[in-house]
């Protein structure tokens, strides 16, 4: 009798069990704590086998027992068989889950990945942000600046074109004016070139006048140079003429044959050669002369470049004849002394 007690508890266990395994499979939740259910579906798995062995030794020797219990036995294997179904489904549903749990991570991946170059875009675009306001707020200040300028250009236009009426105005009265002045000059110049007619023949007539005064005082002038030159040459040819004199008659007095034979014989030279040493001096007087003819024909070439030069020139044509005039002066005080 306790046996049976004992059996009839494991049995209400069992169905309790057996409930709360059907509430499993009515409201199973495969994604949460799937790996506990499995232990308990084992544990009663287990504690299911140790019941059915209990009662196989229990109620071996009765018929009627070992009905209901191979009743029991049969809906226990039933229940068992379902339970091991659901332990396989609940594995696929875990392979499922976890399959879907590594696409989920590598698309949260991705996602965080696009969520952290949006974070970066963001940043740069704020940067850029940043910048354009700095930009718009120095464009603002010069946009104002300019606009103080336009104005200030704008009421500087404003006065120049009062400027330029008012000088307009004045220029139209300075032409009428002009045109007065342009009249009355036209008036007086008629006037005056009548005028001016009988003055330039006057002028014209003076301007003839002083022509041939000019061309007579060159001519004069030209003259008075000739002259003065052709004075000076002959005094410089007296004053050689006096001196050959002077020194022919010095010769006749202090020389005679004998005295010319004794100083060709001291000298071991002829008596031709003598005289010819004696009559170098007429070459030399001979060479001074021409150089005196080549200054005196430069004189003559600077007085006539003188007179053909601009004015003035004067002051160089005196200086040039009082220095031929005292040229001649001392050639007359030579002379003078040397016909004393």
């Amino acid at each position: 009798q306790q046996e049976k007690e004992d059996l009839q508890e494991k049995l209400k266990m069992r169905e309790h069990l057996s409930q709360t395994s059907g509430k499993t499979e009515v409201t199973p939740d495969p994604s949460k704590n799937i790996d506990l259910e499995m232990k308990q579906l084992q544990c009663k798995l287990k504690v299911t086998e140790q019941i059915i062995h209990c009662i196989l030794t229990v109620f071996s020797n009765s018929d009627v027992q070992c009905d209901f219990f191979c009743f029991r036995i049969s809906r226990l294997e039933r229940d068992l068989n379902m339970k091991r179904h659901l332990i396989e489904d609940l594995r696929s549903r875990l392979k499922a889950n976890q399959e879907n749990e590594k696409a989920y991570n590598e698309t949260l991946e991705s996602l965080e990945r696009k969520v952290k170059s949006l974070t970066e875009d963001c940043s740069n675009k704020k940067t850029s942000i940043d910048s354009l306001k700095q930009r718009l707020n120095v464009a603002t200040k010069e946009k104002s600046h300019y606009e103080q300028m336009y104005h200030k250009a704008k009421d500087e236009l404003e006065k120049k074109d009062l400027k330029l009426y008012n000088l307009e105005n004045k220029v139209i009265e300075t032409e009428c004016a002009m045109t007065e002045l342009e009249t009355a000059a036209s008036q007086q110049l008629h006037g005056l070139a009548k005028q001016s007619g009988q003055a330039l023949k006057t002028v014209q007539k003076k301007l003839l006048l002083a022509n041939d005064k000019v061309e007579e005082f060159m001519a004069f002038v030209k003259a008075l140079t000739t002259e003065l030159q052709h004075s000076v040459q002959e005094l410089r040819i007296k004053i050689r003429q006096a001196k050959k004199m002077g020194e022919a008659r010095a010769c006749k007095k202090g020389l005679s044959q004998e005295s010319i034979q004794l100083a060709a014989s001291i000298l071991n030279v002829s008596t031709t050669d003598l005289k010819e040493i004696l009559e170098v001096e007429d070459d030399e007087e001979t060479a001074k002369t021409k150089m005196e003819s080549t200054k005196d024909k430069e004189w003559l070439h600077y007085v006539q470049k003188l007179l053909e030069e601009q004015f003035p020139f004067a002051s160089y044509l005196m200086d040039a004849i009082l220095e031929k005039l005292n040229e001649k002066k001392k050639l007359v005080e030579e002379y003078s002394s040397l016909m004393k």
